[in-house]
């Protein structure tokens, strides 16, 4: 088309044609887009000067040609709308631009144009989310966070309606630079899948703190729950797994390791005792012996397990009594309506809960074990309920193939509690026996074994199981702590959203190669975003082309080397050939990593304040008691000299009493400022200890020695008062 070859001059004032910076009197300006263009370039020029005050670019005048399939009447509005916004001198620059744009696009109608009040209002609603992206991340065609967003060659981001509609008006070149567009992406755009997530990510963090109804949390704390489960219609049927848990009755955390004592026991001050049976998995959970409603394995990857439950989940189990092997979890296809699905479909591997198991079983942890009336396959179940067997502690752990083709994780327990086992007659509790020979092991791969000292083992001098290594430390808060410091975690938590909100968006911008945070993001023509370094680096010593030979007699013609895309079997040769990083994506990566930078400075500086506050504050206190201490003073010298002219035997004696409260608490003071937070506070207390005389003497003393002990008292009034400035001065600096 002739239309396409013509191109006005971009925003430094250079015509996109020649490449020249046209002259004033050489320029022509739209009167409907404001666009500048260079009229030497133009394959039609206004015939007289009078046409040059009405002029439409070819942009404009194809698009009151084309638009609304020909109709006049919409290409009249919506040239009246666009006048209409240039004559109103209440916008700015600005904002004309955007309206013209938004007008341009079709994203409003020209109705809509004319009601300012309703389309600021529309631009403004949505500004919000663009500030959360910097503002920088808007389509240049409806100037709104992109709809489906589109990623052109040259790195420009577009919504997938208002780019279909440039391309149906015959443009080839990219909206904002005039780059020429590939046929394939023009055809068939593709919707750039990680900036999708990330607006939506965006949208959904600024809905959540604009205000408005807040979600409902619904939440009973421990205190406030029945001591029964609760059972609702739904929660009477076989199986109780979506009712909600009773009051937790014991005082350890979630992840506690070993037996529960009678410490941790308020309500019957005995522990959880072996051998105890409980209606169903709730009450058990009730009394922390094993947590989950319905999983088999309470642990986590990175800490270990702490309980396991037999109820004949796997044909793989072998019940033994005092010893057993347990198959782990996974290796089933549960979605849809196989949540019952008991036939194994994959392998299993040693991660989640059954990398718990395994770090149990290298650090020799204690597990808890109860059984299920569910296992009907073993001799121990019991008849009915759930019953806690005890202590075990995992020997040796390793996959095998299992009976339905597919390998699972299998684990050999070894019982070993100070309390004998339900099943026993015995009235003493497990000793270290040597480990059962499991023949599966020849045949097994991945196996772990302890070599080390176990954490849980058999003390000899004290003819008891206990921990030999410390205890691990708990990672998780009590269920029946404080509701206060619930508040306060939630408090942290709210504080610490935004903060992972960006952390999640940086996330989603991470490259497909690296799977690190983009640097110089490029898009490829099928929409998948990596580093420009990394993807260079993939494609590093392949050429574009390829010469050919006929059996080197003769040369052929170049072939054209296939570079498919890291992420997809797309050809991305031509784009290699000259790619284009996406500035709008960088600009949105290096701001929200900035924010993030700011914040941890805020954090740090946070606690430099905190410090400083409190040695401020300390300061202040022991200013606060020099001022109390001087007004003391004073108060006792004036009433000393009261009574030195009434009775001077009372004073003295009062004097000598007071001397010895004054080096007391001189020692006090002068202990007080030496704290660990050095606050560099330096205060003199003159105090007098000298011996008074006795009794017979202060009887004789004369008048002349009374003002000379009142000469004293000054002196020493004079020495607080030195200190207390030397205190506020050290406060000031």
């Amino acid at each position: 088309m002739a239309h396409s070859a013509q191109l006005p001059c971009d925003g430094d004032g250079i015509c996109m044609i020649c490449h020249n910076e046209p002259l004033p009197e050489e320029t022509l300006t739209c009167t409907t887009c404001i666009t500048p263009w260079h009229v030497t370039c133009l394959s039609s020029r206004p015939q007289i000067l009078a046409d040059t005050l009405h002029w439409e670019c070819p942009d404009c005048s194809l698009l009151n040609l084309t638009t609304a399939g020909g109709s006049q009447s919409s290409s009249s509005g919506l040239i009246a709308a666009i006048r209409a916004i240039e004559s109103d001198d209440s916008l700015s620059e600005l904002e004309k631009a955007k309206r013209r744009q938004q007008l341009m696009s079709g994203s409003v109608s020209s109705s809509e144009a004319a009601d300012s009040t309703s389309d600021k209002g529309r631009i403004n609603g949505d500004n919000d989310i663009a500030d959360f992206l910097d503002g920088g991340f808007n389509c240049s065609f409806c100037m709104q966070l992109p709809d489906r967003p589109v990623t052109t060659p040259c790195g420009h981001n577009f919504c997938l309606k208002c780019f279909q509609r440039w391309i149906g008006q015959g443009k080839r070149t990219c909206a904002n630079c005039r780059s020429q567009i590939p046929h394939k992406m023009a055809s068939q755009p593709r919707i750039n899948s990680a900036l999708v997530v990330a607006i939506r990510m965006a949208k959904m963090s600024k809905s959540s703190t604009a205000g408005g109804t807040p979600k409902v949390y619904h939440f009973v704390h421990n205190q406030n729950r029945p001591d029964k489960a609760f059972t609702t219609e739904r929660a009477k049927k076989a199986g109780k797994a979506n009712a909600c848990s009773g009051k937790i009755f014991v005082t350890v955390p979630p992840d506690h390791f070993g037996p529960i004592l009678a410490e941790n026991d308020p309500v019957r001050n005995q522990g959880v005792l072996v051998g105890e049976l409980w209606e169903d998995r709730l009450e058990c959970r009730q009394w922390g012996a094993h947590l989950p409603h319905v999983a088999g394995i309470a642990g986590q990857s990175t800490h270990g397990a702490q309980s396991v439950a037999l109820s004949g989940g796997y044909i793989d189990d072998e019940d033994h009594g005092d010893w057993f092997l347990y198959t782990g979890s996974g290796g089933r296809d549960l979605s849809g309506n196989k949540r019952t699905n008991k036939a194994q479909s994959f392998d299993q591997k040693f991660e989640k809960l059954n990398e718990a198991l395994r770090v149990s079983c290298r650090e020799g942890y204690p597990v808890r074990v109860v059984r299920s009336h569910k296992e009907k396959r073993s001799s121990y179940a019991p008849e009915k309920g759930v019953r806690y067997d005890g202590i075990y502690r995992i020997e040796k752990c390793w996959r095998k193939k299992g009976m339905q083709g597919y390998k699972v994780c299998r684990y050999l327990f070894v019982r070993c509690d100070n309390e004998p086992a339900p099943w026993t007659s015995d009235n003493l509790g497990d000793r270290p026996r040597p480990l059962p020979f499991i023949k599966e092991i020849e045949n097994a791969i991945d196996i772990t074994e302890r070599r080390g000292t176990p954490s849980w083992d058999y003390d000899e001098d004290k003819g008891c199981w206990m921990w030999k290594k410390p205890q691990p430390n708990s990672r998780k808060q009590v269920n029946g702590g404080n509701q206060d410091d619930g508040t306060k975690m939630k408090k942290v938590r709210r504080q610490g959203q935004n903060v992972l909100v960006r952390q999640k968006l940086l996330k989603e911008l991470s490259c497909q190669i690296c799977r690190q945070v983009m640097t110089n993001p490029l898009t490829t023509p099928c929409a998948h975003n990596f580093c420009k370094a990394c993807l260079e680096d993939f494609f590093a010593g392949q050429s574009f082309v390829r010469q050919r030979t006929c059996e080197g007699r003769r040369t052929l013609r170049v072939q054209k080397n296939v570079m498919k895309c890291p992420a997809c079997t797309n050809d991305i040769a031509d784009f290699l050939q000259n790619p284009q990083v996406n500035r709008e994506l960088m600009g949105v990566i290096e701001s929200l990593q900035r924010r993030n930078s700011e914040c941890d400075n805020v954090d740090d500086s946070t606690e430099e304040n905190d410090i400083s506050n409190e040695k401020t504050q300390a300061i202040a206190d022991i200013e606060i008691r020099n001022t109390n201490s001087e007004i003391q003073e004073e108060d006792k010298a004036k009433n000393f000299m009261h009574q030195t002219e009434t009775d001077p035997q009372q004073a003295y004696k009062e004097e000598a009493s007071d001397g010895n409260d004054k080096s007391s608490t001189g020692q006090k003071e002068a202990t007080l400022l030496e704290q660990p937070d050095n606050l560099n506070v330096e205060i003199e207390i003159n105090t007098s200890n000298s011996e008074m005389a006795d009794g017979s003497e202060q009887t004789t003393a004369t008048v002349e020695q009374t003002h000379k002990r009142t000469a004293d008292e000054g002196s020493h009034l004079a020495g607080v008062q030195d200190g207390s400035k030397k205190a506020k001065l050290t406060m000031e600096q």
